[in-house]
């Protein structure tokens, strides 16, 4: 398979990536919000993913982790995901974005996944407590990073040799996959001895 050949190069099938992503991303930032703005009005509210002391949304707004920047975090993913979206909408329009458009949403959705990494290692080993919408967002934003970053090897955005190109185009749902894997297996092993007992 050449690079050009990967199913998710084409402009059309990108741009469905990009939907898909982007509608995950933005529904569970925007539920999140909801909840947010709830425990605002009530700080008894039960959110909607309180399942039990490991899995909910509640506690995880209770930490410092969840207002990085001095406001809630999800208020980043409705404006994120929201420029997600757009270029969806731009690309299965049959529009061509230039390079530097491609470059900017490259460093967008990097920073992203940089912050979704950091709130994965917040969940897992400093919070110790899950929220399921959050895992929503960082399921949306591993296809999104990886594809993305594929993406633009294979079409002479980000400058690389053709070996790297190659791989990226061949390689990338498996790498997506391993991601994946990875970040269950992480969640499995921290939590389990939550559910068995010591």
């Amino acid at each position: 398979m050449t690079p050009a050949r990967a199913w998710f190069t084409g402009y059309r099938a990108f741009g469905l990536v990009l939907l898909v992503t982007g509608a995950a991303g933005w529904i569970a930032s925007a539920v999140l919000v909801l909840e947010r703005l709830a425990l605002y009005e009530n700080p008894g509210h039960v959110t909607s993913c309180d399942i039990n002391p490991w899995v909910s949304c509640g506690r995880v707004m209770g930490t410092w982790q969840s207002e990085l920047l001095g406001f809630p975090n999800p208020l980043i993913g409705i404006v994120a995901f929201a420029v997600v979206l757009a270029t969806a909408m731009v690309v299965l329009s049959g529009a061509r974005p230039g390079r530097g458009y491609w470059l900017g949403l490259q460093a967008g959705v990097t920073l992203g996944m940089i912050f979704v990494a950091w709130l994965w290692f917040q969940a897992l080993y400093e919070i110790y407590i899950l929220c399921l919408y959050c895992m929503i967002v960082w399921a949306a934003m591993i296809p999104l990073f990886v594809l993305l970053t594929a993406r633009n090897l294979v079409h002479g955005v980000i400058p690389a040799s053709p070996a790297v190109v190659r791989f990226a185009a061949g390689w990338a749902g498996t790498l997506v996959a391993i991601v994946y894997v990875a970040v269950a297996g992480s969640v499995f092993v921290q939590f389990l001895p939550s559910f068995t007992g010591p």
